[in-house]
């Protein structure tokens, strides 16, 4: 059963994100007595696949596997910018996270799987057909994980933070529903990041919610969102970077404002809430989280 998120958008600023978390009604247990737990089974081991949202550098995913797991549970995020449950298997990376997954020495292996940004057409090279391929594909992870000795657990894809009208822009609906049904279809764990995500954003509002992005919004985008409830027109994906000699080749995140990826305070915020819900609706893992 899903819980109600108690907060406004006034009252959003760091202190939110502690009241939110420590609000929810099945949070995880302490961390000392799962820390326990854990080393009389042995070590476990949880895998992230998906896109930016989940990636490091401009998603949830590495404050969730910083704050979020217990020790000594180990956690891999091989989630990966601008790929789509497509892409990502034609890539090589799901054969990475499936050799993960047969790593002799741990004990249970969950793997977190969501996708969706990029299957949305208008993706050359990415996206996927919605009613074929991409239900297709997720199925086919899910049995591959099972296959591989792990456990699938699916999320729905985090909801962009567009507003028309004081609304959330609810884009993402049909990729998230498909989610819903493919964990009914195939008895799998899933947790609706979309539709948490969604309820979050709303509460916020189209001003509160540039707090959640990689870099202050712009002037004009400010102003937009706080006169009139609209989000102006902003890049949902992230540009190709030029070529770059291997000799002169450095390590160099390059940030931006948009409506799609997250900075600190939304990575830890949407971190703690996949924490959150994982507990809920993954109760083996439970032991494996920490609040």
């Amino acid at each position: 059963m899903k819980r109600p998120l108690l907060f406004t958008a006034a009252a959003v600023t760091l202190p939110l994100f502690a009241a939110m978390t420590a609000s929810a009604q099945a949070g995880p247990p302490q961390a000392e007595m799962a820390t326990e737990t854990s080393t009389v089974e042995g070590v476990n081991k949880i895998i992230l696949v998906g896109d930016s949202t989940t990636a490091t550098g401009n998603g949830w995913g590495p404050m969730f596997c910083a704050h979020h797991t217990t020790h000594p549970t180990a956690c891999l995020n091989l989630a990966r910018n601008g790929r789509s449950s497509g892409s990502y298997r034609a890539e090589g990376l799901w054969d990475v996270a499936l050799n993960e997954m047969k790593v002799a020495g741990y004990g249970t292996v969950f793997v977190l799987i969501g996708f969706g940004h990029n299957d949305q057409p208008g993706k050359p090279g990415r996206s996927t057909d919605l009613k074929s391929e991409f239900p297709a594909n997720m199925r086919r992870y899910v049995r591959e994980a099972r296959e591989a000795g792990a456990v699938p657990v699916l999320f729905t894809p985090l909801t962009r933070r567009l507003f028309r009208d004081g609304e959330v822009e609810r884009d993402l609906d049909p990729w998230a529903e498909a989610i819903r049904q493919i964990a009914a279809e195939t008895d799998t764990p899933l947790v609706d990041l979309n539709g948490r995500s969604t309820q979050i954003v709303q509460a916020m509002g189209p001003s509160v919610q540039n707090l959640l992005a990689e870099i202050p919004a712009p002037p004009q985008v400010a102003a937009a969102a706080a006169i009139d409830g609209e989000t102006l027109p902003s890049a949902t994906g992230r540009p190709t970077p030029a070529p770059v000699p291997d000799t002169l080749r450095v390590a160099k995140m390059t940030w931006v404002y948009d409506y799609t990826h997250l900075g600190e305070f939304g990575g830890k915020l949407f971190a703690a809430v996949m924490a959150d819900e994982l507990a809920s609706e993954v109760p083996e893992m439970r032991r494996l989280l920490r609040p």
